[in-house]
């Protein structure tokens, strides 16, 4: 079957939803109203900005709620960070009913505390649990007891540009159970870690490894949710990437090599296409690309400015090596909460390596004017150097 008989087979499929959510909200709308909090009384010592590294600290408190399918949602409560207690039967253990959020709170330019667009990761998250068959919620109820969260552990928000404390919501099925089943139970946490730069060597370009051995998603899956079982598989292709010296793999799909997505970030091209057109290009949201909250960002920015066409749609391998011989491929760079954007020099294609513009300028440049300019605007949005609805002020 072609890739494109086969999206649309998938696409007129009929989307079983959770086998419990859709009574859901009825209970979620006390979540704010009933918060329990309790305060740490031995709060953990911080950690130099310089030497932080992505998600392996983590703040003083938690947040926690169970669910059940007799009597839904269970108090909420802040509470001490502190391990979870869980059956060793729990369904997350033996079948990976889990889900999860990369969100990030910044201290603004004014020192008030910021949010990035949180609607949006809400409303994936819920997307993400009724794919497994978990408990949905309310977004904005949610979203209120993780800014409660965030404003008693104000201290851990690093106060430097271009770090922040990265937020981690995670929806998981606790039934004691074994069997191939939905879970009747479920935990919905959220845990907070300090965090600057995703990459060590910073806002620098990278090599990729392209990767058609190992498939990352295909039509019909999951690949467009942020579910725990997921990530897991892409780790030993990355650190055969690693191997390489490239920092990420740039995932290929079908016998066409489709580019579809960098690591776990969404995959950008600028380029002067076949037409003579200056273009932005990035995967079309066909079930297998993540719908990033980065990257819808950058598409309405990139619309917003009006300085070239911006397109969802397919390109091959193929097209990206065509492009460099024909001198028309300006800049490739990948997207993501973690690092909002990642500039690409290169490209490992069968032992070929593909050398990717930066900026045509500067020799010295580690990113190209594009790359840079997304970056620095939403960077600026985030810290509220820039008015914008996106950034969620916390009172």
């Amino acid at each position: 079957m072609k890739r494109n008989d086969l999206l649309n087979f998938c696409s007129n499929q009929t989307i079983l939803q959770g086998h419990n959510s859709y009574a859901l909200s009825r209970y979620c709308k006390t979540y704010a109203e009933n918060l329990k909090i309790t305060k740490s009384t031995t709060p953990k010592p911080l950690k130099p900005n310089q030497e932080l590294l992505f998600g392996d600290s983590f703040s003083d408190h938690m947040f926690e709620v169970d669910w059940d399918s007799v009597t839904g949602w269970s108090t909420p409560e802040i509470k001490p960070y502190q391990p979870l207690v869980m059956d060793p039967s729990s369904i997350v253990f033996h079948y990976a009913f889990s889900c999860f959020e990369g969100m990030k709170a910044y201290k603004g330019v004014n020192g008030d505390i910021r949010l990035f667009r949180p609607d949006l990761n809400m409303a994936r998250l819920n997307r993400s649990a009724e794919r497994i068959a978990l408990p949905t919620f309310d977004g904005d109820q949610l979203t209120e007891c993780i800014k409660k969260l965030v404003k008693i552990d104000e201290r851990w928000i690093p106060n430097e540009k271009g770090y922040s404390l990265y937020i981690r919501p995670n929806l998981i099925g606790t039934q004691e159970y074994i069997g191939v089943a939905p879970s009747n139970k479920a935990k919905l946490f959220v845990i907070l870690s300090p965090v600057g730069p995703y990459y060590k060597t910073g806002f620098k370009a990278v090599s990729l490894l392209a990767t058609s051995s190992f498939i990352r998603a295909w039509p019909g899956g999951t690949g467009n949710t942020k579910i725990g079982g997921n990530y897991a598989p892409g780790i030993k292709p990355q650190i055969h990437a690693n191997h390489k010296n490239c920092a990420q793999n740039l995932w290929l799909f079908g016998p066409e090599e489709y580019l579809t997505e960098v690591g776990t970030m969404n995959c950008f091209i600028y380029w002067k296409n076949e037409a003579g057109e200056l273009e932005l290009v990035t995967p079309p949201l066909d079930g297998t690309i993540l719908p990033g909250v980065t990257r819808q960002s950058i598409l309405e920015l990139a619309k917003s400015w009006g300085e070239f066409k911006v397109s969802e749609r397919l390109v091959t391998i193929h097209d990206i090596k065509r492009a460099i011989q024909e001198k028309r491929l300006l800049e490739m760079f990948g997207s993501g909460t973690a690092c909002i954007v990642s500039p690409i020099k290169e490209i490992i294609y069968n032992d070929e390596s593909l050398q990717i513009p930066l900026d045509p300028n500067d020799s010295e440049s580690q990113a190209g004017p594009i790359a840079t300019k997304f970056n620095n605007t939403i960077l600026s949005i985030q810290y509220g150097e820039i008015p914008s609805e996106w950034s969620v002020v916390i009172d």
